[in-house]
């Protein structure tokens, strides 16, 4: 059975694991411990979805307080479900975090180099995919639902950092995220049929039958052969076992919550050296 890659160290979010990487912050958050009121409540971290802005703002307060990163050194972006991935840095600190209007437009994976800042995605059953690679100094986040994931946004960053970061693939570390699980994701034949493209005939496939033109997708198998064509180690590549609808404790979801609810953010940086 796989090490589970998240802790519950934390107040406000779910820490990434990554002791060997002391300079690394990464983390999920949870639903519970924020200001919100209901159907957000109380950690709501989505400037989106109709809740108070002043509520998230305090959030996203709380967790960045937690996480050791400053909040005016984070960004944010507007997601649009798409493949588009953008580089940023210390010019691109603040965006998105009181409004959403001013966010990176369109974007669906944040990746940076710069120290004391941090990269952050919001999620509510789409599968958030963290990226780290100590040696090129990079790290990054992807947010891949069903669109994002046959666009390949995964394997997008990978050649992204390869190609014009100059990292090695083989040192490349990715971590997938809570989310929606195959017990509680049911797709059509659009769906599968947009999978299907990634996938000799003679390999396993990320899903099984679920009735007549009905199948259970699971993301976070999908996302991780992704990664392995795309050149990742398996061994670099960890999978959280945490479906975001089962664990209605810890987290929104879209689909359980019937699209009224809030969002997790997951986010990931580097600390200043030395603190």
């Amino acid at each position: 059975m796989r090490k589970e890659p998240f802790i519950s160290d934390r107040r406000s979010f779910l820490r990434l694991q990554c002791d060997s990487v002391p300079s690394l912050v990464a983390g999920f958050t949870v639903r519970s411990g924020g200001v919100s009121h209901s159907p957000y409540s109380s950690m709501n971290m989505g400037l989106h979805v109709g809740d108070s802005a002043d509520a998230v703002a305090e959030n996203r307060r709380m967790c960045a307080e937690e996480s050791g990163i400053p909040l005016e050194n984070w960004t944010f972006a507007d997601q649009v479900h798409g493949p588009a991935i953008v580089k940023t840095g210390p010019d691109d600190a603040g965006k998105g975090i009181y409004q959403y209007s001013d966010a990176v437009p369109e974007t669906d994976g944040l990746y940076t180099d710069s120290r004391n800042t941090a990269a952050a995605l919001a999620f509510a059953d789409c599968t958030p995919i963290f990226f780290y690679e100590e040696a090129a100094g990079l790290a990054g986040i992807a947010h891949a639902g069903w669109k994002g994931s046959v666009s390949n946004i995964a394997g997008s960053m990978v050649s992204r950092w390869c190609e014009e970061e100059g990292a090695d693939p083989g040192k490349i570390h990715a971590v997938i995220g809570p989310s929606i699980g195959p017990c509680c994701y049911v797709v059509d034949d659009r769906v599968i049929s947009k999978v299907n493209g990634h996938y000799r005939q003679d390999e396993e496939l990320p899903y099984t039958s679920a009735g007549t033109g009905q199948y259970r997708l699971d993301l976070k198998k999908f996302n991780e052969a992704l990664l392995i064509k795309a050149g990742l180690d398996k061994k670099n590549i960890s999978v959280s076992g945490l479906c975001t609808s089962c664990n209605e404790d810890l987290f929104f979801s879209h689909r359980r919550d019937g699209g009224k609810t809030g969002r997790m953010i997951g986010f990931i940086g580097w600390k200043e050296e030395g603190s």
